[in-house]
């Protein structure tokens, strides 16, 4: 369980978190919504300890973020970040390569390369696993990424904006495998993400933040309604079921 309590991050004179509380239990994929600046990359970031909070604590599975040993957070939760370009030319193997490293320290083992392999695999990635990065359309390098973070083999994955400059079809492509691996993998997976009917297609659970508090959290039927997406976007939308799922006509 991921345990988040009254976190606040500041940047100077402005609060980008707010007294954040919530709590995410193992399994399934929880979504974070919510307008630009609501503070939801902010608050994956500080779970993630790539950014320290001002106040509160994160704990996962018990143990506080902010002081436990990299290495032995890194077997536990690993993270996509929004920022995932490389500056060398390495192939898409090498790249997923790093995410054994907390487990290798950079020397590879027959199991390491097990993993390697099985998230290529798992990412439909053969065909392209020697082909450098730069050689790869937007949608397959996003797959590289996620196949990195899954390769560390952590129980939490936490992806930032994973659907970042993604067409439709390779969006519907990497939300459908995200929901594949909680479910086939046994992953507890946070995605920050802003289209809210990817999240009611795919999410288990749906955190709507707005002005970096949440503003409203629960299953996508309870989220995805013209009241809350109101609150949340500040726009009038219609929403309709289709398949069983309420979606925003939010381009009516």
């Amino acid at each position: 369980m991921i345990e988040i309590e009254n976190v606040t991050r500041r940047y100077g004179t402005t609060t980008v978190v707010d007294g954040v509380s919530l709590s995410i239990p193992v399994g399934g994929v929880t979504a974070l919504v919510g307008a630009n600046g609501a503070g939801k990359s902010t608050l994956l970031s500080i779970i993630g300890r790539i950014l320290r909070p001002d106040a509160g604590t994160v704990r996962v599975d018990g143990l506080d973020v902010a002081a436990t040993p990299g290495a032995t957070l890194a077997r536990r939760l690993s993270i996509l970040r929004q920022e995932n370009q490389v500056a060398v030319r390495i192939t898409v193997r090498e790249l997923v390569e790093f995410g054994r490293f907390p487990h290798s320290g950079g020397r590879l083992t027959r199991e390491d390369v097990a993993h390697v392999n099985r998230a290529i695999e798992y990412l439909q990635l053969e065909p392209y696993a020697d082909r450098p990065l730069d050689r790869l359309s937007g949608g397959q390098r996003q797959l590289a990424f996620i196949a990195m973070v899954l390769c560390q083999d952590t129980g939490y994955m936490l992806l930032d904006e994973p659907l970042n400059n993604l067409d439709m079809r390779h969006s519907a492509q990497t939300m459908g495998l995200i929901r594949q691996m909680a479910q086939d993998l046994g992953k507890t997976i946070i995605v920050v993400i802003h289209d809210i009917n990817f999240a009611a297609c795919h999410a288990d659970r749906i955190v709507a933040m707005k002005d970096g508090r949440i503003v409203a959290d629960g299953a996508p039927r309870e989220i995805v309604t013209p009241e809350t997406i109101k609150a949340v976007f500040g726009i009038d939308v219609p929403v309709h079921e289709v398949d069983g799922r309420p979606l925003a006509m939010y381009f009516a």
